[in-house]
């Protein structure tokens, strides 16, 4: 459980079954024991069945994030950053004390302070720390010519050796506008731009690069920050080494990919992910909803008894590819459910050490699987790893979850000193005779929500016939009140929704509805068409388009579907691209289950070999609209 995040610890309010309890104390990493405030009744209560009391909250429904001005998402964060070490504090006067010092550096009144540490406790989101409309708020943006003055003095003065104080920087500031005959800034303006600079960006500019690389490199074999349970997770990819062979006709298909995410601190794995598609933003996402999520029905479904009872938000997300993060929805979903994200700097190799060493351990267990490709050329030797190959997709994904929570988890690990990832974590969340435990995430309330923000996302208007998206026709009830909307900014402009799809399972648009700020599943207008991914209707479309030469319509789309499909099923003994679209189709339609109210995909196969010849790359053309 990540500091700062809403946890769970004796004293917490919490409900239960539409009753509000108080947590007397923590029994295990499963469950807490709590009294009813009503009945008075001690109870033994699933963590996973808990959820926080709001019932004294009257914070209106989560604004959906793409709503969200970024002048507006930029002041939430900078509160974010105002407050983040108070969220760490537990009260009492070194807390008071703490919050009276922010309050001056930040010229904030203090009961600003108690009002935004409240409203982000109450539901660990960012956008619960937007400022509130008022019309009484006229437009405070800067002109642009002050802004450029307020830019180039900080630059100049503020992030120079000579180290200017703020009031020295304002100064400059103020007399530079006079002179040019603009309005000055407040000081506040200028404290709060110098505030929102990055620390390792003051030091290395006022300190010199030497200081700051002492204070923010850490030592070889450390990594900082990861001093309790999900306080850094590293996630990243690599192949695994085996071939996988289709269910039905036992032939080699191909080596899957694995997206992991590991907690630093503990060393546990928090989820992960396998698939038969490229790597991309689309599998680290999925990756990031199993690791945050609880397992248990996902433990159920594998038919696994083990517990494995990690879960929650945690509050630095490391990673080697930060172009998955920056400027796309993940990145933004990220910042609102509270969790950092952290690049692994250049020639420092001690950072992504950990989920590294994961790797190679849990590829050397592959290496015990027939159809094993070891891990190099040299080492595979004379091994036919197409012919040896046995492994189907659906029984990796069973093997390697047991592997994981039974075997891994258990097992004494050398980086934390040869205790057994499950043993610390559980120490770092109930605590020891020595050292207080951080306290029980809080399971998610709406996990629906939290894996939408998590998906790729169009702009659409709802038409008449619906809304219509890649030529496909989608519809609902709920829609019609919104037909032929005009732009409340622009009446001359159609309104355009905020519309979220998983691509491997298109059949379902996720509408945001303004109204009642929840999304709503739209289906297929025509609800006989059976389910497909988005890079079959891509493949399907351009083979319309290059081979029958007329124009694109749904009914031809589902038409070519249908073909394509049935010609991977003759054609899947003949060669290893067919029978790995094959598989990969059915791997879209097990993973499916990722978002509920969805019509989970059949089995089914793509034909790539003799319709077109450019291969499909999944992940890497899905981008935000």
């Amino acid at each position: 459980m990540s500091k700062g995040q809403v946890s769970l610890l004796p004293g917490s309010t919490v409900r239960f079954n539409e009753k509000q309890y108080v947590i007397l104390d923590i029994a295990d990493l499963d469950a807490v024991i709590a009294k009813d405030l009503n009945s008075g009744k001690t109870e033994r209560i699933p963590v996973i069945q808990l959820m926080p009391d709001l019932s004294l909250s009257s914070k209106p429904a989560r604004q959906d994030l793409l709503n969200i001005k970024d002048k507006d998402w930029n002041e939430a964060l900078h509160r974010m950053e105002i407050i983040r070490p108070l969220l760490e504090t537990d009260g009492g006067a070194r807390s008071t004390k703490k919050i009276r010092i922010i309050s001056q550096d930040n010229n904030l009144n203090i009961a600003t302070l108690y009002r935004w540490i409240k409203a982000y406790r109450e539901t660990g989101l960012l956008s619960s720390l937007l400022r509130s409309s008022r019309s009484d708020v006229g437009n405070s943006r800067l002109a642009p010519e002050v802004e450029k003055i307020l830019s180039d003095c900080i630059k100049q003065y503020f992030l120079s050796l000579e180290r200017d104080t703020p009031v020295d920087v304002w100064e400059d500031i103020k007399a530079a506008c006079l002179e040019q005959k603009l309005p000055v800034p407040h000081k506040n303006t200028i404290r709060n731009r110098i505030s929102a600079l990055s620390e390792q960006l003051k030091m290395e500019s006022r300190m010199g690069k030497k200081a700051a690389k002492e204070k923010f490199t850490p030592h070889k074999g450390g990594f900082p920050g990861a001093d309790y349970p999900l306080a850094v997770v590293q996630i990243d990819h690599t192949p695994m080494d085996v071939m996988l062979v289709d269910d039905e006709n036992r032939e080699t298909t191909q080596r899957p990919n694995l997206t992991l995410a590991i907690d630093v601190y503990s060393k546990m794995v928090c989820g992960y992910y396998i698939s038969l598609d490229p790597v991309g933003a689309l599998s680290t996402g999925i990756c990031l909803s199993h690791a945050i999520l609880p397992k248990n029905k996902w433990l159920d479904k594998m038919g696994i008894t083990t517990p494995w009872p990690i879960w929650g938000k945690m509050r630095v997300v490391h990673t080697d590819n930060a172009k998955e993060f920056r400027g796309t929805m993940m990145g933004k979903a990220c910042a609102e459910h509270g969790i950092q994200l952290e690049q692994r700097p250049r020639g420092a190799p001690q950072y992504g050490g950990h989920i590294e060493r994961a790797f190679r351990t849990f590829m050397a267990k592959t290496h015990t699987i027939q159809g094993t490709t070891r891990s190099s050329v040299e080492d595979k030797g004379d091994y036919d790893s197409d012919a040896q190959a046995c492994m189907t997709f659906t029984a990796l994904e069973k093997w390697f979850a047991i592997f994981i929570v039974e075997y891994y988890h258990q097992k004494e690990h050398a980086g934390n000193n040869g205790v057994p990832p499950i043993v610390k974590y559980e120490r770092g969340i109930l605590g020891t005779p020595d050292t207080p435990g951080v306290g029980l995430p809080l399971p998610i309330s709406d996990e629906t929500q939290l894996k939408i923000d998590f998906l790729p996302y169009v702009m659409r208007t709802v038409q008449e016939y619906g809304i219509v998206n890649e030529t496909i026709h989608y519809f609902h009830d709920a829609l019609r009140r919104w037909m032929h909307a005009v732009d409340p900014k622009n009446p001359k402009k159609k309104q355009h929704f905020i519309c979220h799809y998983d691509p491997r399972d298109i059949s379902t648009l996720y509408f945001f509805e303004p109204d009642i700020k929840k999304y709503i599943s739209v289906p297929y207008k025509d609800i006989s068409k059976p389910p497909i991914s988005i890079w079959e209707l891509r493949a399907a479309q351009k083979h319309i388009k290059d081979v029958d030469h007329v124009q694109v319509n749904e009914e031809l789309i589902f038409g070519a579907v249908k073909k394509m499909r049935a010609i991977v099923a003759s054609e899947s003994q003949k060669t290893r691209k067919a029978r790995t679209q094959a598989a990969r189709m059915k791997g879209w339609a097990k993973s499916k289950e990722h978002i509920p109210n969805t019509k989970p995909s059949q089995p089914t196969e793509k034909a790539l070999d003799d319709i077109f010849s450019q291969p499909i790359t999944p992940f890497d053309d899905i981008q935000d609209a």
